[in-house]
């Protein structure tokens, strides 16, 4: 565990824990396929049982101008073409994909020494995957993304008064909200990190081939300096 400073008006982190992880990764060993090599990665993260929340992700969305924002979401659904996650259409997000449809993610998988990180442009997935996935959610669940107008600024109690709306209006009927869906990052860039003893970490980064096609890319794979 790191250490801490604190006195009236600074902060200060002493030096982190050494890292002691002994398995590496190398261009030669990995996957020929960043998103198969993501799979194994992410299956023994969550069978393995030592990570808390694996599916939590660091997302990083920019506005026209370039001004970055980040905030924590949950991954929800890996296909052959990148990563989904859902949310509110009219989010800061959302609007912020809309007017600059490119992101970053961040894994961190701290028990296991393990990161991943993802980069590419976002698109919407379909009305009816986007259905399926709202109807596989708890009643409760569906109901707050009606009641959440995301982002907004609102009244203490408002959100809550309107969920009581609308458990009276739908029951346990609950349809999609036209505002509220899936998007996917499709990745041009991933990389795979592993930390390793005096800071000289393993990471293997696959770029991809460019005119290759979404559906079948091709990939680059190479070895970054610590």
């Amino acid at each position: 565990m790191s250490d801490l400073v604190v006195d009236a008006d600074h902060l200060k982190v002493l030096p982190h824990h050494q890292y002691i992880t002994k398995e590496g990764i190398a261009p030669t060993s990995v996957a020929s396929s960043p998103i198969d090599q993501f799979r194994t990665w992410f299956k023994e993260a969550v069978e393995g049982g030592k990570v808390e929340e694996p599916e939590a992700m660091s997302l990083s969305t920019a506005t026209a101008e370039g001004v970055p924002s980040a905030r924590m979401v949950l991954f929800k659904e890996l296909d052959h073409r990148g990563f989904v996650f859902f949310t509110n259409y009219t989010s800061r997000k959302s609007q912020e994909i809309l007017a600059n449809p490119h992101a970053a993610l961040v894994f961190y998988w701290r028990e296991v020494h393990r990161s991943v990180r993802v980069v590419g442009r976002v698109e919407k997935i379909s009305q009816q995957d986007s259905a399926e996935y709202f109807h596989s959610r708890p009643v409760g669940s569906q109901l707050g993304a009606w009641a959440s107008k995301q982002s907004s600024v609102v009244a203490e109690g408002e959100v809550h008064e309107r969920l009581k709306k609308l458990e009276e209006k739908f029951g346990q009927n609950v349809p999609l909200p036209e505002f509220w869906g899936g998007w996917r990052v499709v990745p041009n860039e991933i990389e795979f990190w592993i930390g390793k003893p005096s800071r000289l970490h393993d990471r293997v980064r696959y770029l991809r081939v460019p005119g290759s096609s979404d559906d079948e890319p091709e990939w680059n794979i190479e070895r970054l300096s610590p």
